[in-house]
């Protein structure tokens, strides 16, 4: 009988929380949120040992605009993604003389990019793991390839042959696995061109955005940092519609695309929240505090400023700080995400719900709730449809519905 009573239970919370998306989240680090708003989503993925969330981030943010427009569940290949650009991206190394870098990193536009040249694949016909492997693990293959290309890039023989994309070629099939030219998905042909047509998705609706002083507002411009290999271009807006444009993707259905600072110590990802508190000040008079705080150790004081505990009041950053950020490297591009919602605390504040692919064993099962005074200061680009920009800022980049 208990267990009939705990199994209606939970099916009645299931159901309510499929109906009524305020869901009140379990708190244990003295925050109690609020969930106000969650888009129809895929399940929390692992990028396990790989520094390829931009693909997995960006995957997931397709999976679930697949899901808005044809109620469709899939999982798209990260190998498909990670394998192409690898290949793509030692040859543009090589005809820059080894001057870009070459990492397992990427941005977002990364997916867009290899969805038009290449196509989509399933990841159940291609894992890009090999050797009975369940999880992604490319320390291996990163340290091997970056030799690699290393060594084609000192151009020894003062002329390089045809052999070295083939062996590149070899080396990814090695440990990644062939990718297949054709392939039978519930029960019909497809090449990686032709599945990716069925899917539904024009590359061409969706828009990268950020937001920047050093570059002329409302026109698109290349974003300075290393994982941007392609030089893709953003359109450029002030931080304030930045903003708007997330809280009107949400606000509509729309998930986001979301490459973020994670370096902050407000970034608590156990804990499963991301703020940006104003830091307390050192104290500057004498007394009991003060001679305290003299006797603490390095780590303890800096333990001390940062214990929270609960909401705390937090910076609202002018573009020119946020800016300044940026350009001293304490704002560095760290990671890609998936933002697929809204919440509250219990004082009132407002929290954007994010999708995060460091597997479930977190907290929230996966997610955290990123302030939008960090999401204000942090973020370094997103990418959504064109459809998710409110119509005023639509037309002042030249955007048509």
């Amino acid at each position: 009988m208990k267990k009939f009573l705990f199994l209606l239970l939970a099916s009645a919370i299931s159901f309510n929380m499929m109906a009524d998306d305020k869901v009140v989240v379990p708190d244990s680090t003295g925050f109690k949120f609020t969930d106000t708003k969650v888009i129809r989503h895929t399940p929390v993925k692992d990028q396990n040992k790989s520094g390829t969330c931009w693909c997995y981030s960006t995957n997931s943010f397709f999976e679930n605009e697949i899901l808005r427009l044809t109620g469709k569940e899939v999982h798209l290949s990260e190998g498909f993604v990670v394998n192409h650009c690898y290949y793509d991206k030692a040859i543009k190394y090589i005809r820059m003389d080894g001057t870009i870098n070459f990492a397992e990193g990427g941005a977002a536009e990364d997916v867009p990019y290899v969805w038009r040249k290449y196509g989509m694949v399933p990841n159940e016909v291609y894992t890009g793991m090999t050797y009975g492997d369940k999880k992604f693990d490319t320390h291996e293959l990163t340290t091997l390839l970056s030799g690699f290309v290393g060594t084609i890039n000192k151009n020894s023989r003062g002329k390089l042959t045809p052999a070295w994309m083939d062996a590149l070629k070899g080396v990814l099939d090695g440990y990644m696995g062939k990718m297949p030219e054709s392939f039978v998905y519930e029960g019909k042909t497809y090449t990686p061109q032709t599945w990716a047509a069925s899917l539904g998705l024009n590359m061409d609706d969706y828009v990268p955005i950020a937001s920047f002083t050093h570059h002329p507002y409302y026109q698109p411009f290349i974003l300075e940092v290393a994982d941007n290999w392609l030089w893709s271009s953003y359109q450029n807006v002030p931080i304030d519609e930045l903003l708007e444009i997330a809280n009107y993707a949400i606000d509509n259905g729309y998930s986001i695309a979301w490459g973020s600072d994670v370096s902050e110590k407000g970034f608590k990802w156990r804990n499963g929240y991301a703020i940006l508190p104003v830091k307390k000040e050192v104290p500057d008079a004498e007394g009991t505090d003060m001679a305290r705080w003299a006797q603490l150790s390095d780590k303890d004081r800096e333990a001390e400023l940062w214990d929270i505990k609960g909401p705390v009041k937090e910076q609202w950053v002018t573009p020119e700080e946020r800016q300044e950020m940026f350009d001293n490297k304490e704002t560095t591009d760290d990671h890609g995400m998936v933002i697929m919602g809204k919440a509250v605390d219990q004082e009132g504040n407002k929290y954007f719900k994010v999708q995060n692919s460091w597997d479930t064993n977190q907290l929230y099962e996966g997610y955290f709730y990123c302030s939008e005074a960090f999401f204000r200061a942090k973020t370094l680009n997103i990418l959504v449809h064109k459809d998710a920009i409110p119509a005023k800022i639509a037309k002042k980049l030249g955007i048509k519905k």
